[in-house]
């Protein structure tokens, strides 16, 4: 499963926008990956276009849980690790390209976009359940 951090979150980190020690994190499901432009220029949570719709399926998706690992100085990085998600949408219809984690503040125009997964393809759910299995890591970099 590929990944990608948005452009702006090292602004967040360094706006104290995200502290992992106190957030909360959810993940929304994509139809579409986004772009590299849109990687760029998406913000926030209202910035998104191209959240899916579907039976089974609330906008803004549902809570994210998280671990950080030690600081890694041999790679000067940080690693998030994501808990996959076993059976978030119950009996679900519909399908999805990828995910976007970001930060909840409960307001979408300032819930901060962090990391995108690409499903690699399209992932379809017909009155079944829906996982996300994380297969790496993200790393914010020094």
């Amino acid at each position: 499963m590929a990944s990608a951090n948005f452009t702006n979150l090292p602004r967040h980190l360094a706006k104290g926008d995200i502290d992992f020690d106190t957030a909360t994190f959810k993940v929304l499901l994509v139809s579409a990956i986004p772009s590299e432009a849109n990687l760029d220029a998406w913000v926030n949570r209202s910035d998104v276009t191209l959240e899916i719709t579907g039976t089974g399926y609330s906008a803004g998706g549902i809570a994210q849980a998280f671990t950080l690992a030690a600081v890694d100085t041999t790679n000067n990085r940080q690693s998030v690790t994501y808990t996959d998600i076993t059976n978030g949408w119950t009996s679900a219809s519909f399908s999805a390209l990828g995910a976007i984690i970001y930060l909840n503040t409960g307001v979408a125009a300032n819930d901060k976009l962090l990391h995108l997964i690409d499903f690699g393809g399209t992932i379809t759910c017909t009155n079944g359940n829906f996982s996300i299995t994380y297969s790496t890591p993200f790393y914010i970099n020094r």
